[in-house]
């Protein structure tokens, strides 16, 4: 996995700061062995550390992978808490439902499975925290509905934001295949630190973390399109 920060920084955290207890750090620890893409521990601190001050009581998650989030998440809810979380690959739900059976949690993480630009839209809310760690690509796309679902001091977590160091780069050193992904998060990090409905810090830590607090709202308008003059590549 990218990390914007280096090995020796990595592994120095990693001795101060303790593996979760219990089934969440069994699947912390199984997840880390198997290279499975969940949050890297120091970002998982992060998460406790916002959710003990932030409180929420309803939360959404884009992008489920195997649980470890949703289950780290709830240690953070009040007892008439919950936590959706959105995904489409069945090979992750099949051993995200095993973790959440694992972790006594199926009547706190409703799992909505498809895709989240379609599902995003039926969705009501309003969700205290929405933690965003999905398609990087369809971050800006799935924005607008984080910020109708948020109300205002809601908080949008965004995890993977920084392409392990690449998006600081211009996009022709970036590989061609990659181009589409690396102007897509530029534009998202643009929006997100322009927007006048949120206050914005990006953190770099793990492989970059977006922190936004809604403080208002606002009247939703298509972001403004930041490019350097190319045409869009595949990813």
């Amino acid at each position: 996995m990218n990390y914007v920060t280096d090995d020796t920084m990595n592994a120095y955290l990693r001795t101060v700061q303790p593996m979760y207890d219990g089934v969440l750090g069994e699947i912390q620890k199984e997840a880390m062995a198997a290279e499975v893409p969940i949050v890297p521990p120091e970002v998982a601190r992060l998460l406790s550390v916002l959710l003990t001050m932030q409180k929420p009581k309803n939360i959404l998650e884009i992008g489920t992978a195997v649980a470890f989030s949703a289950g780290l998440m709830c240690r953070y809810l009040p007892e008439e808490g919950t936590v959706t979380t959105i995904d489409r690959y069945e090979v992750m739900l099949k051993d995200a439902r095993v973790n959440i059976k694992r972790m006594g949690l199926e009547d706190k993480i409703k799992i909505l499975e498809g895709d989240a630009a379609d599902i995003l839209p039926t969705l009501e809310g309003p969700y205290d925290v929405i933690f965003m760690d999905a398609a990087k690509g369809q971050y800006q796309a799935f924005l607008p509905h984080c910020l109708r679902l948020l109300p205002v001091g809601g908080l949008l977590i965004v995890d993977d934001v920084l392409q392990g160091g690449t998006i600081a780069q211009t996009r022709f050193s970036v590989p061609r295949r990659q181009r589409t992904i690396h102007k897509r998060l530029r534009n998202f990090l643009w929006e997100i630190t322009h927007n006048d409905a949120l206050e914005t810090s990006i953190i770099p830590i793990g492989d970059g973390v977006a922190l936004c607090y809604k403080k208002k709202e606002i009247e939703w308008k298509e972001p403004e399109v930041r490019t350097e003059g190319e045409t869009d590549d595949a990813e």
